[in-house]
């Protein structure tokens, strides 16, 4: 699935807003591709006309894209780590979640993927948000990556 970015002021239902349109601009393209197969789940993002020499984190959510940036919910977990937010590595890391961090080129354009060993629970990935900067890794930081920039809802299956 393929979309524009569109300002979340003004409320509305988007397929795909930008919460800093100075980062991702109004009319940035956005793509999510997902595969799932027996061995688990294949996922794509790319960026377009975001902007340029930049580093993004951007993972997977459980709740659709709203007007406020936090109306997404926390990230997909394969195993749900009981404290959230979490970021604790043991559950906050790349093979329990969806991590699509990626660099954009002179153009604004990046892509990343990611596959995991599992398939999303029917109903509880929703979304996949893109982040200010990459994926933190360490003790009491894990899958963190700053402010929430921009949102686009995906039918999971």
């Amino acid at each position: 699935m393929s979309e524009w970015f569109e300002p979340a002021a003004g409320g509305g239902v988007h397929a795909a807003v930008t919460f800093r349109a100075d980062v991702v601009p109004d009319g940035a393209r956005v793509t999510v591709v997902e595969r799932t197969g027996h061995d688990g789940t294949h996922i794509a993002l790319r960026l377009h006309g975001v902007e340029a020499g930049r580093t993004f984190g951007a993972h997977v959510h459980t709740k659709p894209c709203g007007a406020k940036p936090e109306d997404s919910g926390p990230h997909y977990q394969d195993r749900k780590d009981p404290k959230q937010p979490s970021t604790d590595p043991a559950y906050a890391n790349p093979r329990n979640e969806v991590w699509l961090d990626l660099t954009t080129d002179r153009y604004g354009d990046g892509r990343a993927s990611a596959d995991v060993q599992w398939r999303f629970r029917d109903g509880e990935a929703r979304s996949v948000v893109v982040h200010e900067h990459a994926t933190e890794t360490g003790a009491g930081h894990a899958g963190m990556a700053g402010a929430r920039l921009a949102c686009v809802n995906v039918p999971f299956v």
